[in-house]
């Protein structure tokens, strides 16, 4: 074993003289395992809450979408048979995408209305994992059947089996005047999803259904893809652009989202800088007690001069000795952050009941648990930037402890 390290482990298991300085190493041990920990639950969470984001969005939306150059696609199914060809895509639904005014007992509220094929829907979307009432199985063509969000149905105050009154903003011109378009649809589902943008303002009825409402005749307003790795649909949609034969434009749910998951990134970031604070703070305390422990070993420092060892050997048993105070702390953050961060479920709830407040309002964020995914690359940022911080936290007071003059060190002792 060098001796650099052999004397840097001796100093930090030795007991010294000096309680204070045994006391300061205590505190930024603590210091670096505390900021760990909560850079790894608070960015946990934060993943959690993209995933459950992701989720909730592309349980309703598409990976990737195909419209009409001009609002409406004529020949879909050479267009989903095209786009079916390339190896990522693994399913296909068509779909019309309008607006309508729905109306029940003197209340109005306006809504997307979007008509699709329930079997072919149920595979690029989620809502039949959903539904709280009724079923997306039971949009037939022919009978008029309507599934509204949750928000929506309570707006209107309806339930399955109440009939509502969908009124199309295209007329019927007539002799005498411009007739809105209408039809009575019963309610055959209701669902909720947990975005407010959706549960408030969409309605699902049947693809033949609206295109007879709409008089699209065989038209809709285009087809709705499911890719195997949604992180990969970007590059799908342009290379779809490649492989369908059709004038369509081509967006993906990164595009079509964007806000949503912009805003989480960039809090993520904002949250990891501020966290990293907290381990700099710790970090630095190294500082104070590297200081107070060269003065503390001066003796020993110059003995060792004497003896031959380097200015750069004095250097490394400083360095040595600050960082382990640093490992040692990193160490504990990480085991307590990840198993803080893995059993949020069981923890959140004991918190509640010791502290008898409600921390986690389920009927406000439509989330039964506060959700946490531990990513392995942001264990390995948090580690690789707290370990820099402690090993920069260790320079200035190891290259104090070179310059320590023997004669000086040694005359009074």
């Amino acid at each position: 074993m060098p001796f650099e390290l052999f004397i840097g482990l001796r100093y930090t298991r030795a007991k010294r003289r000096n309680h204070f300085i045994s006391f300061i190493s205590l505190i930024s041990m603590c210091g670096i395992a505390l900021g760990v920990a909560a850079l790894i639950v608070v960015l946990s969470v934060m993943n959690g809450f993209q995933q459950e984001l992701r989720s909730r969005i592309l349980g309703v939306a598409s990976h990737v979408q195909l419209t009409g150059a001009n609002g409406e696609l004529a020949d879909w199914q050479q267009v989903a048979q095209q786009a079916r060809q390339h190896a990522e895509v693994v399913a296909a639904a068509p779909f019309v995408s309008v607006q309508g005014l729905l109306s029940f007992d003197q209340v109005v509220r306006g809504a997307g209305v979007r008509g699709v094929v329930p079997e072919l829907e149920d595979k690029v979307a989620d809502f039949s994992r959903h539904m709280r009432a009724g079923s997306l199985s039971a949009l037939r063509p022919g009978e008029f059947g309507i599934v509204l969000g949750a928000e929506l149905a309570q707006a209107l105050h309806v339930f399955v089996g109440d009939k509502v009154t969908l009124i199309a903003p295209q007329g019927l011109v007539t002799p005498a005047a411009v007739l809105p378009r209408l039809k009575q649809f019963r309610v055959v589902g209701i669902f909720e999803v947990g975005m407010y943008e959706y549960d408030s303002g969409l309605a699902l009825i049947h693809l033949e259904d609206a295109q007879k409402l709409y008089r699209l005749e065989d038209r809709v307003s285009g087809v709705r893809l499911k890719v195997g790795d949604l992180f990969r649909a970007p590059r799908v949609a342009r290379e779809l652009l490649n492989v369908v034969n059709a004038d369509v434009y081509v967006s993906d749910w990164t595009r079509s989202h964007a806000n949503f998951f912009r805003a989480v990134a960039i809090e993520k970031t904002m949250m990891f800088i501020i966290l990293s604070l907290i381990v700099a703070v710790a970090a630095f305390n190294i500082v104070s007690t590297l200081v107070m422990a060269v003065t503390d070993k001066e003796a020993d420092i110059a003995i060792l001069r004497t003896l031959g060892a380097a200015p750069g050997s004095i250097m490394t048993v400083f360095i040595i000795q600050g960082a382990l105070i640093g490992v040692v702390g990193l160490a504990l953050g990480v085991i307590g952050g990840l198993l803080l961060a893995n059993n949020l479920d069981v923890v959140v709830p004991a918190l509640e009941r010791l502290l008898g407040m409600q921390l986690w309002n389920k009927e406000i964020y439509y989330i039964t648990e506060l959700p946490s995914e531990v990513l392995w690359s942001d264990v390995i940022s948090i580690v690789g930037l707290s370990f820099v911080l402690t090993l920069v936290a260790t320079l200035y007071p190891s290259w104090r402890a070179a310059r320590v003059n023997p004669a000086e060190a040694l005359r009074y002792e």
